[in-house]
């Protein structure tokens, strides 16, 4: 038996004006500091004004959040017993207010229990998540990512009715992040669609969506990089793609490159989507060498390899993946990223560990061995292609 879950999705232009047609009393703004301090709440907060909402902003998330955040922000929110709960920001803001969700709704728990097995029944607020990166596509999804400070590593938590229920996907709020934040979120989005259309859970829902968002991302994502303030269509497509990413890989699952990245993320502060970004081609080719892989389907569906060359449609799609990263300016090894050998050696022994046993390993098309996960970050680190 399987599920699709889909928040009620309100995009375009002029989405936000959505807010001023909620019912309810009080909402509970869940940010971080930067986005308060830019301004973005207290927009939220006058369109909640036109609807006779009030609020609380709760503006402490940080860029990986942490349990100890959310324990904060949970037992803020059961002081203040709101109608509705908005996550404001990117990925980082929306998972820690989907985990405050549950917990304000279900005391008994902590952060780290949070998983599908359990029910949660929750039926004292709605959650709107409004993102303001396109990448992570949490305003879509029930997953949840949680960093433990104590064993620094990123714990893959989620619970299918941590699915927002209302999604505001309004690419005003994308239009002027800075040209490193739009390339390291938008290859994050092309992660979460070709890992979502390739892993061993895929189904016919799912597959269009992973394509779909995949063909934006090859389309807009360079402009979106070079000319964002700018060029609005760049920035609504990219938008659109982060947020049907996610209803793609969110009601599949994610892979190998989540696996590592989250892991080595964790250990040396990395942003996500540059990390899931860097591994996704190592991953690639690792899964491509053991074969009956779907990578020449999205090739095909994308009109790469229809030329003349010697390489495969597979090969090609991976080739496509590395020039698509060199024009954005993201870093196509470790070293790239100004980490030095003996600081990446220290790591192998907590990011190999951490990486095999990180859920999104799961539905992963082919499961390397400890030797080899330790190739593939040794592979990584120099930029080899991997060839085992």
């Amino acid at each position: 038996m399987w599920f699709f879950n889909c928040p009620e999705i309100v995009h375009g232009e002029d989405a936000l004006g959505y807010l001023e047609e909620l019912p309810g009393h009080k909402a509970f703004i869940v940010t971080d500091p930067v986005l308060h301090q830019m301004g973005f709440t207290a927009r939220i907060q006058k369109h909640l004004q036109k609807a006779k909402i009030e609020s609380l902003i709760f503006a402490e998330v940080e860029t990986e959040p942490s349990l100890q955040t959310v324990d904060r922000g949970a037992e803020a929110m059961r002081a203040y017993q709101p109608d509705w709960i908005i996550g404001l920001g990117g990925g980082s803001a929306l998972d820690a207010a989907k985990s405050m969700w549950a917990l304000y709704e279900r005391p008994d728990l902590e952060a780290e229990m949070i998983s599908p097995i359990y029910r949660l029944n929750l039926s004292k607020t709605k959650m709107i998540a409004i993102p303001t990166t396109s990448g992570t596509g949490s305003e879509a999804t029930w997953m949840v990512v949680l960093t433990d400070l104590a064993q620094h590593r990123k714990l893959g938590l989620g619970n299918r009715e941590l699915t927002p229920t209302i999604a505001i996907v309004d690419p005003i709020l994308t239009q002027n992040l800075p040209p490193q934040i739009t390339a390291d979120t938008g290859i994050d989005v092309l992660t979460h669609a070709i890992e979502g259309y390739t892993n061993n859970w895929h189904n016919d829902f799912c597959d269009g969506l992973c394509l779909k968002a995949i063909q934006l991302v090859f389309d807009y994502l360079p402009r979106a990089v070079a000319q964002g303030a700018t060029d609005s269509e760049a920035r609504e497509r990219m938008a659109n793609a982060a947020t049907i990413a996610g209803l793609g890989f969110g009601n599949s699952y994610a892979g190998l490159a989540h696996a590592m990245g989250h892991s080595f993320g964790a250990y040396f502060k990395v942003p996500h989507g540059r990390t899931v970004g860097l591994f996704l081609p190592y991953t690639m080719e690792f899964i491509l060498n053991q074969g009956g892989t779907r990578y020449g389907e999205i090739a095909h569906f994308m009109g790469f390899g229809r030329d003349a060359d010697a390489i495969s449609a597979e090969q090609h799609l991976i080739k496509r993946i590395r020039e698509l990263q060199q024009v954005i300016g993201q870093p196509t090894s470790i070293q790239a990223m100004g980490i030095s050998a003996e600081d990446f050696q220290r790591a192998l022994v907590t990011i190999v560990p951490n990486a095999e046993i990180d859920n999104s390993i799961l539905a992963a098309p082919r499961m390397p061995e400890t030797e080899e996960m330790q190739q593939l970050f040794e592979y990584a680190y120099t930029g080899k292609s991997v060839d085992f």
